[in-house]
């Protein structure tokens, strides 16, 4: 665990990079064996303003990547932060710090965006996606990849996590992003267990139905556990799924960078509430 630890602490951009198209990558690949459905789509056309929405994420995250690494070596210098509370094993000590970084920086953030009104018009620009796949993973306007960095810069300064464990973090989370996201079908056994421990592909693909009570559940992004703790956790057939967004229905118009970019700046629409027992 230590040179695990050890590597993430001065993992290469080169690496990380691997990671992150390495990903993509695979996940695309497993999408033509094993599809969860058969989306009427071009493949290549809908992934381009996805691969943009990527490019910004990526320059965004870098940009700001002085702050997470300052205050990560102040907080280890210092021993400040609430897992320096207690003496833990080195190998909890990783894993409490990966799971309430997935809390704060994903979960809680991904639970604020739905619920403030100037944060869930930044983030319709990830929901209406009209053909959810592993490029839907980095579909963020560059502003909410803005919003998710603070969260986890917030995360990192009270958890007292060290730069490794913020790097084994953000490395998982990319990773598990592609794969929740991928239109990918797991044995329905398989995802369902799994889905108590891990987000799966089918219990993400609820999250993105494209009306509530659906769209504010499952927030979750490596872990399962918080939306089953806090009670945010639905399920909904798969057949059943309508991906996109309401309140922004023109899939010609979100198909496009250009109105993408200009979508958290439209006038806000009340979204439409569904009864749950069309589940």
């Amino acid at each position: 665990m230590e040179s695990l630890i050890l590597y993430f602490e001065t993992i290469p951009s080169l690496h990380r990079s691997i990671i992150l198209v390495g990903g993509i990558s695979f996940f695309w690949l497993l999408e033509g064996l094993l599809p969860l459905r058969r989306l009427p789509y071009k493949k290549w056309q809908h992934a381009l303003p996805n691969f943009f929405f990527t490019i910004t994420s990526i320059l965004v995250n870098f940009s700001l990547a002085f702050l997470l690494l300052t205050t990560a070596d102040w907080v280890n210098a210092n021993q400040f932060g609430l897992l320096h509370l207690v003496s833990l094993p080195f190998w909890l000590y990783v894993l409490l710090g990966v799971l309430f970084l997935d809390f704060i920086g994903a979960y809680l953030a991904h639970w604020t965006e739905h619920r403030l009104k100037p944060l869930w018009m930044v983030h319709l620009v990830h929901h209406s996606d009209h053909h959810v796949d592993t490029t839907t993973a980095n579909r963020h306007h560059p502003l909410e990849s803005v919003v998710r960095f603070t969260f986890t810069l917030v995360a990192v300064f009270v958890l007292g996590t060290p730069i490794g464990v913020v790097m084994l973090y953000q490395s998982l989370s990319v990773v598990l992003s592609q794969f929740n996201h991928a239109n990918i079908q797991l044995p329905k056994k398989v995802d369902a267990v799994l889905s108590y421990i891990l987000v799966t592909p089918h219990m993400h693909k609820v999250h993105h139905h494209y009306v509530l009570p659906y769209t504010d559940s499952n927030f979750g992004n490596i872990f399962a556990i918080w939306d089953r703790l806090l009670g945010t956790y639905m399920h909904l057939a798969a057949e059943k799924i309508v991906y996109g967004v309401d309140v922004f229905p023109n899939e010609t118009e979100n198909s496009r960078v250009v109105p993408l970019l200009r979508q958290p700046f439209q006038p806000y629409q009340k979204p439409t509430i569904q009864p749950t027992a069309t589940e």
